[in-house]
């Protein structure tokens, strides 16, 4: 049947229905959603507006929850996932009103869904948790298949691989259950062993997967996760044509996410294979179509590589990664927030309506229960926020310490590298230079027997001059491989440029001084980000206010102690009367943690000193 025959009918029963059918709201629900699978937009809204009004007349729970929730779905295949948040609420709440427990536990599933998109996990994972207890009611092992495993992939999301497994293994059971083929389930239960490194259980999976009847794209996920996983394994047997056959894939069905993940799994292949220039070539373009996508995992990932990979500009990578880090927690949490204000927002519309139409009999009754439930979920969303903030500045703590570490493990790299290369040519000079030299001289010395007077004097000198030129290269072998504590150099050559690109900023000169007997390499890495940060915050604020000509930093050793000193020539501040920012409080909550003291001396145009002291026991 074409199109316009399906139209023409749908029309004709339309006017049908309108004009004689008591359960007319329901029926034009489902002719405005017939409507919908045509894609013919313009009367799916016409008609499904027309069985909401109706349906709000009548007082029909379960027609308006099933408007409702064809517009969900009209914005879900839209990608409009608020809105069809906001709708698939409504429809619950009817639903659930109707006590229609099957259509309210699907309507659970979809909302679970979109807070799972937003990485939500938690809200994610109530909703979901919600709708298995009404699956097991109605004993619906078909959803219940689905179910577990959205909760199998929450879970894998949060790094909990057991529970993960736990819930993939339910839901396979329930499959088996019912007879059908878990389609994709066996590559995520691949998935949740390839993140608990049991690379010969995933592969297994992964194995079961492919033996599978299943379509291109899906085939194309499996060959890639199998490929990952011998790639971690250490075994490159065909599996480059596997990559480059989901790449290929990907790329013919224009699915730039499955794109994206493929050359990002490309550049470690060709990293492992140390062809740096490949890899960094896949982990750019990875990295662009991430940040067009606004896939913001996707795009930390590959900065991480490119910060791996492209040494020279390795900074540059890191500094990115930090602040799109930051700005994508702040997102989300405002996503998060958002859908928890549709649910909040829902059902005081409900609720409103109720009170309305009840209102001559329970206007005092409903007016204080209304109170009393506002007043409620004020306090929880108030105590929900303060804990979701606390828990984010952690996270943040966390993951800015773990991003200065691998800096200061790059430049501990990097600096390694230089003492070797110094090494190197203090051996050279000395052992083959400096012995050339030699033999040239006493070969000379053994000629002077066969020479007149003064011939043999002028071949003395030169003998002479090349003794010199021995001594000399000599001393510059040894001062090149002077034995030197080269744990210290790192950190206090991390410092150093620190200091330098501040200073080039800020326009003053620096001075820095270290206790030698500082032993760097004894103080743990979590401490020494910290104490950059520190550093680096309190020359930002001096940049910023001390309009400074000189800044002193430096570092001294007292009874098991850190001290630092950072001092400046700026124009200063009255300390009682100063607000403190957010620089200065941001010193104090790293000092705190850290478990140490800080001091801080100002004047007006005298400067500014502070002080602080870290145990490094």
């Amino acid at each position: 049947m074409d199109i316009k025959t399906k139209k023409r009918l749908l029309k004709k029963a339309y006017n049908y229905y309108l004009n004689n059918d008591v359960k007319k709201p329901l029926k034009l629900s489902s002719i405005a959603y017939a409507y919908y699978n045509l894609k013919d937009s313009a009367n799916f809204f016409i008609i499904n507006k027309q069985a909401l009004k109706i349906a709000e007349q009548l007082n029909d729970n379960y027609t308006l929850g099933d408007t409702h929730w064809n517009y969900a779905t009209y914005y879900i295949r839209k990608q409009i996932n608020k809105k069809a948040y906001f709708h698939f609420k409504k429809a619950y709440d009817y639903f659930l009103k109707g006590d229609n427990k099957k259509e309210a536990s699907q309507i659970l599933f979809g909302m679970a869904n979109i807070r799972g998109i937003y990485r939500d996990y938690s809200g994610s994972e109530v909703l979901i948790v919600k709708a298995i207890k009404m699956y097991k009611e109605l004993n619906n092992s078909k959803d219940l298949c689905k179910a577990y495993s959205h909760l199998g992939q929450l879970q894998l999301d949060i790094k909990e691989y057991d529970k993960a497994l736990k819930y993939y293994l339910k839901s396979l059971h329930h499959f088996k259950k019912i007879d059908i083929k878990p389609f994709g389930l066996e590559n995520n239960i691949g998935n949740a062993y390839l993140k608990r490194k049991e690379y010969k259980r995933a592969l297994e999976y992964y194995n079961i997967a492919l033996k599978q009847n299943i379509d291109k794209s899906h085939k194309a996920r499996v060959l890639d996760n199998r490929a990952y996983c011998k790639l971690l394994m250490k075994d490159t047997v065909n599996i480059k044509q596997d990559f480059f056959y989901a790449l290929n894939v990907w790329d013919s069905l224009k699915n730039k996410s499955g794109i994206t993940l493929s050359k990002i799994r490309i550049s470690d292949f060709y990293s492992f294979k140390k062809d740096t220039i490949k890899a960094i070539q896949y982990a750019k373009a990875a990295n662009t179509l991430a940040k067009e996508l606004n896939n913001g995992r996707d795009y930390l990932t590959t900065l991480k590589q490119l910060a791996n990979l492209d040494l020279k500009n390795s900074k540059k990578y890191l500094d990115r990664y930090i602040a799109y880090n930051d700005s994508l927690i702040t997102v989300e949490r405002k996503t998060q927030n958002k859908f928890t204000r549709i649910e909040f927002e829902t059902d005081e519309h409900i609720e409103e309506k109720e009170r309305l139409s009840q209102q001559l009999i329970w206007i005092i009754g409903g007016s204080i229960s209304i109170i009393l439930i506002s007043t409620l979920l004020y306090f929880l969303r108030v105590q929900k926020v303060r804990n979701e903030k606390l828990q984010l500045e952690a996270d943040q703590q966390k993951a800015n310490e773990e991003v200065y570490v691998l800096t200061l493990q790059q430049q501990a790299k990097l600096e390694e590298e230089r003492v070797k290369e110094r090494n190197r040519i203090s051996e050279e000079l000395h052992d083959g230079i400096l012995g050339k030299l030699f033999g040239t001289r006493v070969n000379l010395g053994f000629l002077g027997m066969q020479m007149n007077t003064d011939t043999q004097e002028k071949q003395q000198a030169y003998l002479d001059e090349l003794q010199d030129i021995e001594k000399e290269i000599r001393e510059v072998s040894h001062k090149l491989n002077d034995n030197f504590n080269d744990a210290n150099i790192n950190f206090t050559a991390i410092i150093k440029q620190l200091l330098a690109d501040k200073s080039a900023i800020g326009e003053f000169t620096t001075h820095f001084k270290n206790d030698d007997t500082i032993i760097w390499s004894a103080i743990s890495e979590v401490t020494k980000a910290n104490v950059y940060r520190i550093i680096q915050e309190a020359l930002q604020n001096i940049i910023k206010h001390a309009k400074a000509k000189n800044v002193t930093l430096a570092f001294h050793n007292e009874n098991e102690k850190l001290e630092i000193q950072i001092v400046d020539d700026g124009i200063g501040f009255d300390t009682k009367k100063s607000k403190k920012g957010i620089g200065i409080k941001n010193i104090n909550s790293r000092i705190a943690k850290l478990q140490g003291n800080v001091s801080l001396v100002s004047e007006p145009n005298k400067g500014t000193h502070l002080q602080i002291k870290i145990p490094v026991t």
